[in-house]
């Protein structure tokens, strides 16, 4: 398999301001020889975050953006373990932390901008080197969420977590959907512990050292970290670090360490005009020419799992895939319920109409979506960002399915390209929804899977459990509950008066669009 027939090449990234791909040679834009492993739930990637944050030592390196951080998140459970403890502990003992935080808008606003400040400053104090970095658009944020742990002396051991989990409240959830033990307030249908659906990988091989080049381009960018003159007053009282230090060169790449080719995709907004981000003038869309690019050739399946799934410009590569291949399937797992209420829930449910029934419309009894919940009926927030495609091409990353995360805000999304690890991905996701993770313990997944190894099979696995527990809901829940977690997603009805309303603030406030003037608006990223 040519991994230019599936990824990105270093012209079709479309961004020459970029470092990214210097080392790859040529018109590569990907990393081969690595290893990864999804680490599904959050009390998997906790746990290994821990272990190897625990593991460094004197002159080794820890870097780390975070979209929202809560300094007390326990990574293990245990005193101790807190964010903000294992990571003073590591610069204590005489590792490099370094951190880029989102710095938030205000609390006011629903965001969280004393949790993340708070998580800053507590580092601060503890030696590290933590910034609050708001060099995002106007209503924009930092939304990566990856860590960089290098080894000085055993580079075998260098690992990158790239995903979708925040080091904050709710993560840690596992398998059972029970929620974080330290849980923070969603909305009344997610409970006082809101069950949490997530996903990151663990990659350990040369690309780690692409994903520690995305953390330099943002350390390194001159612009200052905020331009309020309220913030920069703010920082002053409180003596807040504003100036990054300079950075040691960069350590060679760690040696080989598997069969994975691994293609890390971003999205940064076209920032002042191009002025700023020097390392994306004009903005970089990877993200949504990486998906369009692999969209435009599945055959069978494409497999999502999602927090959004919103709007026009999402649909339209399913949409041309969909009407071309008649065997292809599309399906997609998302919230059962958006995580805000009352009338701001409108412009969201106006975004899923525009994208799932416009694909259902397309392609009848070849597009499905589906919720989940856990055994109690209570509703697992999905916030996964992963989509395989044919069992062959896998992202996990930071990025939603949406406007916003194809052009607004920064993301970053690990692609793997190897037929095993995208199949035993999506394998691995559905033995959970369909309840046989017990048997896949005792049978092996390819057996207690056997028949999802077919993408048809698996969409008619979901269709089929899906039904059995919605009849079962419906009839007042007699008898034993069915096995399986999906629940068919509710399409929105919504009438023409509140689609010209919810119209506005769904294109502005919640899914707005982060292009250059020539080409915003259109299907051109």
């Amino acid at each position: 398999m040519d991994p230019s027939e599936w990824l990105l090449t270093r012209a079709e990234r479309g961004n020459p301001s970029t470092v990214l791909d210097d080392r790859h040679g040529g018109d590569r834009a990907w990393s081969s020889g690595n290893l990864v492993r999804p680490l599904i739930h959050g009390s998997s990637y906790f746990r290994a975050l821990y272990d190897a944050v625990e593991a460094a030592g004197p002159g080794d390196q820890v870097s780390f953006t975070d979209w929202q951080g809560d300094a007390d998140e326990r990574l293990t459970g245990e005193p101790g373990s807190e964010v903000v403890e294992v990571l003073g502990r590591a610069d204590e003992r005489g590792v490099h932390v370094r951190g880029l935080v989102w710095r938030s808008h205000l609390d006011q606003t629903g965001f969280f901008a004393t949790e993340n400040r708070h998580l800053g400053e507590q580092l601060q104090h503890r030696g590290a080197e933590v910034l609050l970095d708001m060099r995002v658009r106007s209503g924009g944020s930092h939304h990566q969420k990856f860590v960089v742990i290098r080894y000085r002396d055993d580079p075998t051991r260098d690992v990158a977590f790239v995903g979708g989990m925040d080091l904050a409240h709710n993560r840690r959830d596992d398998a059972d959907h029970g929620g974080d033990p330290q849980p923070q307030t969603l909305t009344e249908e997610y409970g006082d512990h809101p069950p949490w659906h997530d996903v990151q990988v663990e990659i350990h091989g040369p690309a780690v050292y692409d994903v520690e080049t995305v953390f330099r381009e943002r350390w390194e960018d001159p612009t200052p970290l905020a331009r309020s003159p309220i913030r920069k007053a703010a920082d002053l009282l409180r003596h807040d670090d504003t100036s990054p230090d300079g950075l040691p060169d960069q350590w060679p790449p760690p040696p080989e360490a598997g069969p994975h080719t691994v293609q890390l995709l971003r999205t940064y907004p076209d920032l002042r005009h191009g002025r700023d981000y020097p390392f994306a003038r004009g903005g970089e869309r990877s993200v949504a020419r990486g998906y369009s690019k692999a969209i435009g050739r599945a055959e069978r399946i494409i497999y999502v799992e999602d927090q959004y799934f919103w709007g026009h410009g999402v649909a339209e590569p399913f949409e041309s895939a969909l009407l071309s291949r008649p065997e292809l399937r599309v399906m997609v797992v998302i919230p059962l319920v958006p995580d805000i209420a009352g009338l701001n829930r409108v412009p969201q449910y106006l975004g899923r109409e525009r994208a799932l029934v416009r694909l259902m419309r397309a392609a009848p009894g070849r597009v499905a979506a589906y919720g989940l919940e856990n055994h109690a009926g209570t509703p697992v927030y999905v916030h996964a960002k992963v989509c395989v495609i044919d069992d062959v091409w896998a992202s996990t990353g930071s990025d939603n399915f949406n406007r916003r995360s194809w052009t607004h805000d920064s993301e970053l999304s690990a692609v793997v390209l190897d037929e095993d690890y995208a199949r035993d991905l999506r394998l691995t996701l559905a033995a959970e929804h369909l309840d046989r993770l017990g048997e896949v313990a005792d049978r092996g997944l390819h057996e207690t899977m056997s028949d999802c190894l077919d993408p048809a099979g698996m969409y008619d696995a979901y269709a089929a459990s899906a039904d059995d527990l919605e009849r079962w809901h419906r009839t007042g829940r007699v008898g034993e509950r069915p096995p399986g977690r999906l629940r068919p997603i509710p399409l929105p009805r919504l009438s023409r008066f509140t689609r010209t309303w919810a119209k506005v603030p769904l294109d502005i406030v919640h899914d707005p669009d982060g292009r250059p003037g020539p080409i915003a608006g259109g299907s051109r990223y």
